[in-house]
């Protein structure tokens, strides 16, 4: 399941990247406010995509927050990777967090994490495969993107 962290990143990198055009900075009141997100559960989301090199900000009069990429080079994985730390379903599956699970006998001979193991892959694919680009284009004009300056 997908975090509302995340789904909150997601939704504020998608403002962010209809207004990327502009090469202008973006309020987070203003991303708060059209998104009906919680501002200062935002800031830090905001932050920590900072933190990573997803975003770039300027301080004050005219300051806000942009994009660091084109929307085409940031895909859903990155983000999820910052802000969740890992697209495995299992630890034993996790590139980022390997961790053997404690009640596994044997890795190579179990079931569950032979399944799991296609579920990350088929996951990853498409996580990686798709970009902030990709997503504003499936995105219809009303709706989820009520927001651009």
């Amino acid at each position: 399941m997908v975090s509302k962290k995340t789904k909150y990143a997601l939704k504020a990198l998608m403002v962010l990247a209809r207004n990327h055009v502009r090469n202008q900075p973006t309020l987070i009141a203003h991303v708060a406010a059209s998104e009906r997100l919680p501002r200062k559960f935002l800031e830090l989301i905001l932050l920590d995509l900072k933190n990573e090199g997803i975003l770039t900000s300027k301080k004050g009069k005219g300051g806000g927050y942009m994009l660091a990429k084109d929307p085409d080079k940031i895909t859903v994985g990155q983000v999820m990777r910052i802000l969740e730390g890992t697209v495995s379903p299992l630890p034993c599956l996790s590139q980022r967090a390997y961790r053997k699970c404690d009640e596994c006998v044997d890795e190579h001979t179990c079931a569950i994490r032979a399944v799991m193991k296609e579920v990350r892959e088929a996951t990853v694919q498409i996580l990686d495969g798709t970009s902030l680009q990709d997503m504003l284009e499936r995105a219809a004009p009303d709706t989820c993107l009520s927001y651009a300056i």
